[in-house]
C-alpha cells in the first residue's frame, strides 16, 4: 500500500529475474512496487493526491503502461531475423517495406515520438518474412530512443543478422518535446537515416530506392 491507501503489485520474481538478465541495468533492477510508489511520488510532486479517487490506481495503471511501451527491452532482434528464406527464383533487387507506422518515448523527457518507418534491404540470397522487418522496428521502438539511434540500431541488426549488400532506414516522425512543451512547434516532423552497403556506395541503387518511395502507395489510408 502507499501512504496506507494506494494499492501496489508485487512483480512475479520469476518474471523479474528473467527480466533481469536481458536489460543491460539488471544489477538492483527495482520491483514493480519500487516503480508505483515513484509514480505516486511524481503525482504528489506535480501537486495532487495521489489517494484521491481518480488518482488511486494511476501508479498501478502506469507501470503497466510502462511495461507494454518499453517491452522492446525484453526482446532480441535476431530472434525475428534468424529464420530466412534462400528458395526467392534469383530474385536480387530491393525488398522495401515502408509506411511502417511505430510510437516510441524520447530518452529525454520521456515524451511520445509518433512516426513511420521504410525499411529496405538488397539480399545476397537470402530473405526474410516481411512481418519480421515491422517488428524490428517495434522493438527498438519500445524502448527509450532518440530517433537518430533507433535509425541505425534498425539497420544494424538487420545488417548483421542477414548480410546483404545493402541496407536503408528511412524514419520520419513527430516528437512531443517539440510539439507539447520547449518550442511548441506543431507540425514539425525529423527525418532521419541510415544506409549501409550499396545503398551508401552506388548513386545507381540509392536513385533506385528514391523511386520505390515516391511512388504512390496504393494501400496507404486516405
Amino acid at each position: 500500500m502507499l501512504d496506507g491507501t494506494v494499492p501496489v503489485t508485487v512483480l512475479d520474481e520469476a518474471r523479474a529475474e528473467r527480466l533481469a538478465t536481458r536489460l543491460p541495468f539488471s544489477p538492483g533492477r527495482p520491483t514493480r512496487a519500487d516503480a508505483e510508489r515513484a509514480v505516486a511520488t511524481l503525482l504528489r510532486w506535480a501537486g495532487d493526491d495521489p489517494a484521491r479517487e481518480g488518482l488511486r490506481d494511476t501508479p498501478g495503471r502506469v507501470a503497466r503502461a510502462f511495461e507494454e511501451y518499453f517491452q522492446g527491452y525484453e526482446q532480441d532482434p535476431e530472434e525475428f531475423l534468424a529464420r530466412t528464406f534462400e528458395e526467392v527464383e534469383g530474385y536480387d533487387e530491393i525488398v522495401l517495406l515502408r509506411d511502417i507506422p511505430f510510437q516510441s518515448h524520447c530518452e529525454h523527457q520521456m515524451a511520445p515520438i509518433t512516426g513511420v518507418a521504410h525499411v529496405a534491404y538488397l539480399p545476397e540470397g537470402r530473405v526474410v518474412g516481411i512481418s519480421k522487418l515491422a517488428r524490428v522496428v517495434e522493438l527498438y521502438a519500445r524502448r527509450l530512443q532518440i530517433q537518430e539511434k533507433m535509425t541505425a540500431q534498425i539497420a544494424n541488426a538487420i545488417d548483421q543478422a542477414l548480410k546483404p549488400r545493402g541496407v536503408a532506414v528511412i524514419i520520419s516522425a513527430t516528437h512531443g518535446c517539440m510539439t507539447a512543451r520547449g518550442i511548441n512547434k506543431i507540425g514539425s516532423a525529423l527525418t532521419t537515416s541510415k544506409m549501409t552497403g550499396v545503398f551508401r556506395t552506388s548513386p545507381d541503387t540509392r536513385r533506385a530506392l528514391d523511386n520505390l518511395l515516391f511512388m504512390q502507395n496504393p494501400h496507404a489510408s486516405k
